[in-house]
């Protein structure tokens, strides 16, 4: 095995969960079917809003898929959101721009595909908005989540 290869495989192994394991934790794992294929549910804590947790699910696929049907290296981009207060709600220092700023991000393939959630605050109708999305390098993706989370005054 060349040296890149050694890399990639190890990248394989460990990059998707390393990333995961440094801002979600795992809360749910629901068998799909007897070919190891699996919805995963993680909590999200906000680093930057005290009081809110997202709760996101995205599909994982087992080793018999990635065996019977190729593209070894990536799981799917669906993936859903779910946010609610669960604290008293502090908000630190955050992005007020319409783009809004990454929450959690999380590799769905190899390189070029990754599962992220971004936090937009809609000021007006004091609001933050959470939206899971999937980034792609090559050909963007239109598959995404979108939950809400009121504020009541809070600023």
């Amino acid at each position: 095995m060349t040296y890149c290869r050694k890399i990639l495989f190890h990248l394989c192994l460990i990059g998707p969960f390393y990333v995961a394991s440094a801002r979600a934790e795992q809360v749910g794992n629901v068998d799909v079917d007897w070919l190891g294929n699996d919805i995963i549910i993680e909590a999200i804590h906000d680093p930057e809003v005290a009081g809110v947790t997202c709760h996101i699910a995205y599909f994982e696929r087992g080793l018999v898929d990635r065996l019977s049907n190729g593209n070894w290296f990536e799981d799917p981009s669906n993936s859903a959101i779910s946010c609610r207060q669960t604290g008293p709600i502090t908000i630190g220092d955050i992005d007020r721009s319409d783009e809004g700023e990454d929450v959690f991000s999380q590799r769905m393939s190899i390189i070029l595909k990754s599962l992220r959630v971004k936090r937009i605050f809609d000021e007006s109708n004091q609001v933050l908005i959470y939206i899971a999305h999937a980034r792609e390098v090559e050909s963007g993706s239109a598959k995404m989540s979108i939950s809400t989370v009121p504020l009541y005054g809070e600023r």
